[in-house]
């Protein structure tokens, strides 16, 4: 299997670097491919999404491309799909987590992601493409999300949020065994055969069984 990363917000910044490059290490490629997913962007700016991580990856020597899947159709476009095969690295940027999750669930490009996970790909989303990956996603209201990572969810730029209000919120909100992981902006966790580990500048919060627990980078996130 492959690794996933789940990352706060604040995709392709300078300040995303030193992450970045522990993302595209753990690819194991020479000179990696990386294919931007800016679906959630869609109802903003998609090609400049897709053009930031496309210059900020190059900028790091991997190989990138855009992959402009906007709408249902393009994520059942076989053409699309296929362009999954050549990547090390698949990342979802951030926009709207409702419009991502329509657009994916029950779509190939999914299947596509699930299938690069099983070669070995690193699979990452960034805010509203972390949201999606949990079993949940709070968005307006609490929803089922993709549950390519099963039993989480995600609260992006966590990093102005007061843990023990966010916990009395999440109070009963979800079902039991369900823990949620508050990930600051240019951080995120980063999964491995030892669980999760918290990479970037920032720190991770875990909020589960009512208590909750800060973690910062380097710390392994008892998952």
């Amino acid at each position: 299997m492959g690794r996933i990363a789940l990352v706060g917000g604040n995709e392709f910044r300078a300040n995303c670097e030193s992450m970045d490059r522990l993302l595209l290490d753990a690819t194991g490629a020479e000179r990696p491919g990386v294919a931007i997913i800016p679906t959630a962007a869609a109802e903003q700016n998609p090609s400049m999404a897709a053009a930031n991580g496309v210059s900020h990856f190059e900028r790091l020597g991997a190989d990138a491309w855009p992959l402009m899947v906007l709408t249902s159709g393009d994520a059942d476009d076989p053409k699309n799909v296929s362009r999954l095969d050549d990547a090390d690295l698949v990342y979802l940027t951030g926009g709207n987590p409702g419009h991502l999750l329509d657009v994916l669930t029950g779509s190939a490009l999914l299947d596509g992601l699930k299938r690069a996970l099983q070669r070995g790909a690193v699979v990452a989303g960034s805010s509203a493409g972390a949201m999606v990956m949990g079993s949940w996603m709070g968005f307006r209201d609490w929803r089922p999300a993709l549950g390519v990572v099963p039993n989480i969810a995600v609260l992006p730029h966590h990093e102005r949020s007061d843990p023990d209000a966010t916990a009395t919120r999440l109070s009963g909100a979800l079902p039991s065994g369900v823990a949620v992981l508050g990930v600051d902006v240019e951080t995120g966790c980063l999964s491995d055969d030892d669980g999760w580990t918290v990479v970037g500048d920032g720190a991770v919060v875990l909020y589960s069984g009512g208590r909750w627990e800060r973690f910062e980078s380097g710390a392994l996130v008892p998952l």
